[in-house]
């Protein structure tokens, strides 16, 4: 159950980040962010879309050594996905109401895996 756990929180990251790399404007537009500048596709490739993949790779490295490096990485990759989830919880007290798309289903789907994550640690 831990590799499929693993494997399926990577491929979601692995699609982020592709997409991220391959079309950075339409990645943040059901956020209302524009990325219309070379800078600010910069960022949403060096942020979604490195580190997405990034995240990926250690997950995909982590399932195939396994031990205590596949623990590590686990944890270390849910708590970032809580930490994420988390500051939509905190913008939602600052910043007011959001529809569910996009920010609340993200939130979901960010602790869901961030829970499986810690429950296959």
């Amino acid at each position: 159950m831990s590799t499929v756990v693993s494997l399926v929180v990577a491929l979601f990251f692995l699609a982020m980040g592709g997409y991220a790399l391959a079309m950075p404007a339409d990645l943040v537009r059901p956020f209302r962010l524009v990325a219309d500048t070379p800078e600010s596709r910069s960022e949403i490739r060096a942020v979604y879309g490195g580190f997405g993949i990034a995240v990926a790779a250690v997950l995909i490295v982590a399932v195939l050594r396994g031990g205590e490096l596949r623990q590590g990485v686990t944890l270390t990759v849910a708590c970032a996905l809580a930490g994420m989830a988390i500051g939509r919880v905190f913008s939602r007290f600052l910043d007011g109401r959001t529809a569910f798309y996009p920010i609340w289903f993200y939130c979901c789907v960010e602790f869901v895996a961030a829970g499986m994550l810690l429950l296959t640690a």
